[in-house]
């Protein structure tokens, strides 16, 4: 059995990580660390676990959770993960961020949208993008994984495959998504329901200037060999989870596209370049994903309308789950040698 760690566990991503853990069959959960709500036991912290874990949640301290751990998910907010994943990297513990400190290779823009600098820079070197379908690999020898955030994930997937295989002009790509509002943390959540009226709104917000865009971009930019940037825009929905992307793109002639994937089209494109991973889902071309179809599960479902000069792509997943702990424990069946689906399913 492996022995594993949450640090940051009281807020949305660390409880989904319990939830997963406790009924993966090659894992036991040998530490839950919290600096909000140390030296209290998990029927205080996280009642709903309480028959499942007879645990004591202690403050992050590199020597206890090394001495405890052979692997450990940080599930901290973004800047808290360089403060520790160092030392535990040192310790000769395997490690997996949550957070969005490790995902940008390119420092000063990491300085730019979360307003600090970097103090692991050779982490950010080391640590590899935790998106198994392109990675996989890589994350296998992996010390430190930097687990991909919630909107790259659906983004990056639904474009791979046409820019892989040159089918679309990538200076004039748009994602319009939508996410729910857990997506902001489980304090930010809990505030937005408070305010009158919340359920009843719709808006964009961080319009050209949301901390995921050089995300997509670095990552899109990696999969077509040249600089790409994309036009983003997220919005929030007023439901708990999930998350649903609309994507539109050129194709870089009319008309192309016609008769790839084994003469099935773009949607046959999509089926031959997924064929083997076991959470991708692609339907049928002109059927569409919804949030229900994905809600609790670790699937990113993938629809595609293939039009004369342009390309439609809709995608779906759970932000809390593909979008963060689930693809998380993903990442660690790879890193640790086991079925990737262990406690997916």
């Amino acid at each position: 059995m492996v022995k594993v760690g949450i640090v940051g566990v009281t807020g949305y991503t660390g409880q989904e990580l319990v939830r997963i853990l406790l009924k993966h069959p090659k894992v036991k959960i040998t530490g839950l660390f919290s600096s909000s709500a140390y030296n209290k036991p998990v029927k205080e912290v996280l009642p709903e676990f309480a028959s499942g874990l007879n645990l004591i949640c202690n403050k992050p301290d590199i020597k206890d959770i090394s001495g405890k751990c052979d692997i450990v998910f940080l599930a901290l907010p973004h800047t808290a993960s360089m403060e520790i994943a160092p030392g535990l990297i040192k310790a000769g513990v395997k490690v997996i961020d949550l957070s969005a400190d490790y995902r940008l290779k390119d420092l000063r823009i990491y300085s730019k949208f979360y307003a600090v600098k970097h103090k692991d820079p050779s982490g950010v070197k080391a640590a590899i993008y935790g998106l198994p379908e392109l990675y996989r690999k890589e994350i296998k020898k992996a010390r430190l994984a930097a687990n991909p955030g919630c909107y790259p994930t659906p983004a990056i997937l639904s474009l791979a495959p046409l820019i892989f295989a040159q089918l679309i002009d990538t200076s004039a790509i748009i994602i319009d998504a939508k996410s729910g509002v857990s997506g902001a943390g489980k304090k930010k959540a809990e505030e937005f329901f408070l305010e009158p009226g919340a359920v009843q709104d719709f808006k964009a917000y961080k319009v050209g200037v949301h901390q995921h865009t050089p995300e997509i971009d670095q990552e899109l930019s990696n999969i077509g060999n040249k600089r790409i940037k994309v036009a983003f825009v997220p919005h929030l929905l007023p439901i708990n989870r999930g998350i649903l992307e609309t994507i539109y793109v050129k194709k870089n002639n009319i008309g192309i596209g016609r008769g790839k994937g084994k003469g099935k089209g773009i949607a046959g494109l999509y089926k031959e370049f997924y064929k083997k991973e076991p959470f991708i889902r692609i339907k049928k071309e002109g059927e569409f994903p919804a949030l229900k179809d994905v809600a609790h599960t670790n699937f990113c479902d993938i629809g595609i309308r293939d039009e004369d000069d342009k390309v439609i792509i809709v995608s779906a997943i759970d932000n809390l789950l593909k979008g963060a702990s689930g693809q998380a424990v993903q990442n660690m069946n790879i890193m640790c040698g086991f079925t990737e689906t262990l406690g997916l399913r």
